[in-house]
């Protein structure tokens, strides 16, 4: 099965297109629930369809540790320019490199020189 990621409000629509370039499905969330709701309520509604969330948002990674949860998989960049056209290659690179933790539940975070995997649940 190949990844479906779900793009969080604050990152740009433009990565759903940078995403299926390379063969991944992706859905910006303004296309699929309310901009305005809960994080908790995206986190549930991906794990529910059986998405990544990918984020700049440094709370699903909270989630997932407060909750010890299973899923769903978290990929958080850590960085300030976010755009496609800055982090492609830095992206694309790791989602290639961790597919299989993703798909089996992983937090992956991901900054400009270096990406990090955490399996699923996050344990202290």
């Amino acid at each position: 099965m190949s990844l479906k990621l779900l793009i969080d409000m604050n990152l740009s629509p433009q990565w759903v297109s940078v995403f299926e370039r390379s063969g991944w499905e992706a859905k910006h969330w303004s296309k699929v629930g309310d901009p305005h709701t809960t994080d908790r309520a995206i986190m549930d509604w991906a794990k529910k369809n059986h998405y990544v969330v990918f984020t700049h948002d440094l709370d699903f990674g909270t989630i997932l540790a407060v909750t010890h949860a299973d899923g769903p998989s978290v990929i958080q960049i850590r960085t300030q320019d976010v755009l496609p056209n800055h982090l492609e290659t830095v992206v694309i690179t790791a989602l290639r490199q961790y597919e299989t933790l993703l798909k089996a539940g992983a937090l992956i975070v991901i900054d400009e020189s270096v990406s990090r995997a955490r399996i699923l649940p996050l344990n202290r």
